[in-house]
C-alpha cells in the first residue's frame, strides 16, 4: 500500500486566459512538503516521523477550529498560524515575490511589511509599501474595513487608515494596515496576470510560531475578504483541487485549479460526479457539509453528530452544516458517540489482522498481521445528496509494514472530512450554487 501524506505544499499558479470577456483559469501546481521537490525537505525524517507529525497538526488545528467558532475575544477567521500550504505570489508594483501560507481556513490575505514595529525573522526579502505605486490605504468607513467583524477591525482616526489586529490560539497574531494592492499570478504565457484594487493587511507587528519561509497568509476560504471571493467573477466562484497520495514519496504533484473549467460541468452517475449542498452558516469561512451516515461494509451506521456550537452551551441538535471539509487537516474526526459504533464496526470487519495499540498513541484503531495481508473493508461516507466511496488509502494508513491504522479519531468538539479521504478524488466547490463535488480520478496524472 503506498503511504499517503498530504501535510504542507508549495503552490505554483499558471493560468490560461480563454479570451478577455471570459473568466480565468488557473492551474496550480502543489508540491509536498516532504517530496524531494520540496525546498524545506528534510532527508533525515522517517515515514513514521512525518505522520506522527502530520496527525498532531490535525488535533491541533482541529481545536483551533474549536476556539475560533466559540471565540469572545479578539480572534481571526484563521484557524491557526502553522499553516499547510504555501503559495508564490507577486505583490506591488514594482512587483515583488512573495511565499506565503495559503490556507482554506482564513479569510483576508496579509503579508508583512516595511516599516516593522515587531515582524518574526524571515528568509525574503519584507515588503516595502513605500515603494508600491499601487499601495492604497482603506479608510476607516469603507465596505471593506467593515467587511471585518468588529473585533478584528480597528481605526487610526488621525489619518483615517483601517487597522486588522489577528490573534491566533497558539499566541501567534498579526496586526496592520488594511488596504487594496496588485497582486500578480504567473500565467503560462509567460505573462503575469494581475488583479488590481485586491485588498489586504500590511502588517507591521507579527509574532509567533509563523514559519521563516513564509511571508504571511494567503486566506482561501469563504467570507467576504478572501482571495478565493475577491477573484469572485473572474474565476466564476469555482475551484477545485486534486491531491494525490503519491506526492510524498514520488517527484509526483497534486493541483488546485480555479476557473469556470476547475469543476466538472457534468453531475450525474455516469460521469462518476456527485455533489452536496454546502451550508450557509457563521463564520462564513468554513466549508460546511452535512454528514447523513457512514457505510462500513453493508452496514450503514447512521451519524449523530450534531452542529457544535460553544457559545450555545455546546452539541446542540441541528445536523445541517455538522462537519467542516478541510484541506489542510489530514486526519477525519467524527462525533465520539458515533466513533463508537463506527469503530466498532470496522473492527469487526478487518480481515486477518489482530488490533492493536497505536506506539504513538495518536489513532485509535490499528491492526497488525504479520506476514498475513490484511483485508480493509469498503468505507462510505453519506453526505446528504453525495455518496462517496472511500478507497483503502482514504480511510487507512500503513504506519509500518505490519500495521495500518484508521485514519479517522473521535473528537468531542468540532468535525471534520479531511484531506486523507479526498484523496485521489477532484473536490469542487461551486460557490454560486453551494456546493461541493466528488468525482474519483488520479491526482497524480492530472496534470
Amino acid at each position: 500500500m503506498a503511504i499517503p501524506i498530504v501535510l504542507c505544499f508549495f503552490l505554483f499558479f499558471s493560468a490560461t486566459l480563454s479570451s478577455p470577456s471570459h473568466p480565468k483559469n488557473f492551474s496550480v501546481e502543489l508540491i509536498h512538503r516532504d517530496s524531494p521537490l520540496s525546498p524545506i525537505y528534510n532527508p533525515l525524517n522517517t515515514v513514521t516521523d512525518s505522520l506522527n507529525a502530520a496527525f498532531l497538526r490535525s488535533i491541533s488545528r482541529s481545536r483551533r477550529f474549536n476556539h475560533q467558532l466559540s471565540q469572545t475575544d479578539l480572534q481571526s477567521g484563521l484557524i491557526g498560524a502553522d499553516g499547510e500550504f504555501f503559495m508564490s505570489i507577486t505583490i506591488g508594483t514594482p512587483p515583488m515575490k512573495v511565499f506565503a501560507i495559503a490556507d482554506t481556513g482564513s479569510d483576508l490575505t496579509w503579508v508583512q511589511c516595511k516599516p516593522c514595529q515587531q515582524c518574526y525573522k524571515e528568509n525574503g526579502p519584507i515588503f516595502d509599501k513605500k515603494k508600491s505605486s499601487t499601495y492604497k490605504s482603506e479608510p476607516c468607513d469603507s465596505r471593506n474595513c467593515h467587511a471585518l467583524s468588529s473585533s478584528e477591525r480597528g481605526c487610526d482616526e488621525s489619518h483615517n487608515v483601517c487597522k486588522y489586529r489577528y490573534s491566533y490560539g497558539d499566541q501567534s497574531f498579526s496586526k496592520g494596515d488594511v488596504a487594496t494592492e496588485t497582486i500578480s499570478i504567473d500565467s503560462a504565457s509567460g505573462s503575469p496576470v494581475s488583479f488590481p484594487g485586491t485588498v489586504f493587511g500590511c502588517g507591521y507587528n507579527n509574532g509567533g510560531t509563523f514559519d521563516e519561509t513564509g511571508s504571511g497568509i494567503i486566506g482561501l476560504g469563504g467570507g467576504h475578504l478572501s482571495l478565493i471571493s475577491q477573484l469572485g467573477s473572474s474565476i466564476s466562484k469555482k475551484f477545485s483541487y486534486c491531491l494525490s497520495h503519491k506526492s510524498a514519496t514520488t517527484n509526483g504533484t497534486s493541483v488546485i485549479n480555479l476557473g469556470t473549467n476547475s469543476i466538472p460541468s457534468s453531475l450525474s452517475k455516469d460521469s462518476g460526479v456527485i455533489s452536496t449542498p454546502l451550508v450557509d452558516k457563521e463564520p462564513r469561512t468554513y466549508y460546511y457539509l452535512t454528514l447523513e451516515a457512514i457505510s462500513v461494509g453493508k452496514k450503514k451506521i447512521p451519524y449523530t453528530g450534531s452542529s457544535y456550537n460553544p457559545n450555545d452551551g455546546g452539541i446542540f441538535s441541528e445536523t445541517a452544516g455538522n462537519i467542516i471539509i478541510d484541506s489542510g487537516t489530514t486526519l477525519t474526526l467524527l462525533d465520539s458517540g458515533f466513533f463508537d459504533k463506527f469503530g466498532a464496526a470496522v473492527e469487526e470487519s478487518v480481515a486477518g489482522a489482530k488490533r492493536v495499540s497505536d506506539p504513538q498513541g495518536l489513532l485509535s484503531h490499528c491492526f497488525k498481521s504479520g506476514s498475513a495481508e490484511i483485508g480493509l473493508p469498503e468505507i462510505t461516507v453519506h453526505f446528504t445528496g453525495a455518496d462517496v466511496r472511500l478507497s483503502p488509502i482514504n480511510a487507512f494508513v500503513k504506519v509500518s509494514e505490519d500495521m495500518v491504522c484508521l485514519s479517522m479519531i473521535p473528537t468531542t468538539e468540532v468535525a471534520i472530512y479531511g484531506n486523507f479521504a479526498q484523496m485521489d478524488f477532484l473536490v469542487g466547490y461551486d460557490l454560486e450554487t453551494r456546493t461541493v463535488s466528488f468525482q474519483r480520478m488520479d491526482c497524480s496524472a492530472n496534470l
